[in-house]
Parts: C-alpha cells; structure tokens; sequence
C-alpha cells in the first residue's frame, strides 16, 4: 500500500524540466482542474446547458495612435450579465490585463469565461518565469487560441467562451486585435472589433466613429459610445448606469503598459455622452 508522502517536499512531477506551458502540465498531471474538462451540470444537453450560466455579453475594441507613431488598443466591455430573460448581475468585470502589454475581454458563459482568463493569465505569468522573457503577442493569441479549443465539449453543450483578446505588440510597435471562434479558430482583425450579443450594433458604431490617427483620449469616448449605441438596441447590453454610478471597465494598452481607465473619468465622459444625446435624435454636435 503507498503511504502519502509527509516530507513537506513537492511532488517530482512539480521539480522535472518540461514544457514552459503551465497548461500542458495541467492536462498532464491534472487534467480535470481544466475549465474544458469538467461537465457540464447532471441532464443537461445542447444548448440547455447555456440557460443555467450567467453569460457576459458585449466587448469593444479599436486601435489608435498615428500611423508613423507608436499606436495602442482600447478594449471596453459592459457591466451586465445576463441569465435567460434576467438580469443576472449588474457590474461584472469582462475586461481583464492578460499581462502587463496585453488585455483580454470576455463573452459567452460568464463563469467558464472568467476561469479561463484567470488560467490564461497564469500562462503567460508562467512562461515568463520559466523562459525569463516576455511572450510574443502572436505568441500569446495562439496560447489563448488552444485554451478555447480545450472548451470545445462545454461549448457543444452550450457553454461558449468567445473572447477578444488584444494588447501591444512591442516588436512592432503597434496595437493588434485577434477574435476567435468556439472552436478556436484565431483571426486578426484591423482597426475595431466587437464580440457578444450587442456586437452587431457596436460594429456599426465603430465604422461610423472610429477613424485613423484618434489619440487614446478619443479611442476611449468612441468605445463607450459604441457599447452605448449597443445597449440602445440589446437588452443584454447594460448601458453606462448615472443613479448606480456603474461605468463600463475600459482599458488601454500601449507602449507604456496596462492601464485601467478610472471611474471619475468615465462618469465625465458618459455624462457628455447623455447630453449630446438629449439634443437631438442623432447624437447632437460631436466633435
């Protein structure tokens, strides 16, 4: 019979030279405690599944910067989370720094998303550790890539996770966007992107707002105008909230790091944003 091991000392698994990917250790020595490996509740099926969960909904995201210059990404997501016809909880976070040039976003089942940015931020904090340097940008879209693939089954039983991941590529000196699907499939897309249930009507105020060469101060009022135009039309979409003081979580990433728009600044700006709109049916004067 083995007796359990009282020394104190870490298992050998935990002292071998191996992968600097702590989520292939994980798969190897504890596959269960993955977020793509557990099941999903006792009789549910397809997407009945998805009705149990609380999913987040609506992310931003747009580059900005001068073409000749050093350019960043805002990345912006609402506070609602919805389950079914409900609103499950007021102020959840979906904005999230993966690493210090890096954010992720979130859309889908709000718990499973949630796990899964918090392992991912464990992978890129790991990698660093074991290899003494920072992953490539490309290389952390393809990290992430892998995780959502690992969520395939749940996502089959309607536990989807679609993030947005986006963050500055120090190499080239530019802010990048990546989107994916369920299966995992990794796109870069330019300029603006929107993931979640009010995306498509973000899209279309990203096209009509976003232009070239916007600084970070105005990347950041064409983010939440396009989460605003978003809410507007998608029910699962919370709005920036005056009588609350609920703001939507707005970060930028740029050459000098991650940084989290503060709420005094985004109450400013939405309180702008309001008594544009109350001029007139198209937004009033914008500048």
């Amino acid at each position: 019979m083995t007796t359990a091991d009282t020394s104190g000392r870490l298992p050998d698994a935990f002292l071998r030279p191996g992968s600097s990917s702590f989520v292939d250790f994980l798969g190897e020595h504890a596959p269960d405690l993955l977020p793509g490996r557990r099941l999903a509740a006792s009789g549910a099926a397809g997407g009945a599944a998805s009705g149990l969960a609380p999913h987040a909904t609506t992310i931003v995201a747009l580059t900005f910067g001068p073409a000749d210059g050093p350019r960043g990404v805002v990345m912006a997501g609402d506070r609602r989370a919805t389950q079914g016809n409900m609103i499950a909880n007021r102020e959840i976070e979906k904005v999230f720094p993966a690493d210090e040039y890096s954010a992720v976003g979130i859309a889908g089942s709000a718990g499973i998303a949630v796990e899964l940015v918090r392992l991912f931020q464990l992978e890129l904090e790991h990698y660093e550790k074991i290899e003494g340097s920072l992953m490539s940008l490309d290389g952390k879209a393809n990290r992430l890539s892998t995780m959502i693939r690992g969520n395939l089954s749940l996502a089959l039983q309607g536990l989807a996770v679609v993030p947005l991941f986006g963050g500055y590529d120090l190499e080239r000196g530019l802010g990048r966007i990546f989107s994916y699907d369920v299966t995992g499939g990794r796109y870069e897309e330019h300029d603006h992107h929107s993931v979640g249930s009010g995306s498509v009507f973000a899209r279309g105020a990203l096209k009509k707002l976003w232009r070239p060469g916007l600084d970070g101060a105005a990347a950041v009022r064409v983010a939440v105008e396009a989460l605003y135009d978003a809410a507007d039309d998608d029910s699962a979409t919370g709005g920036p909230d005056t009588v609350r003081r609920i703001w939507p979580v707005v970060a930028t990433v740029t050459a000098d790091g991650y940084r989290r728009v503060g709420d005094d600044e985004l109450a400013t700006l939405a309180e702008q944003i309001l008594a544009e709109r109350r001029e007139g049916p198209h937004g009033g004067a914008r500048a």
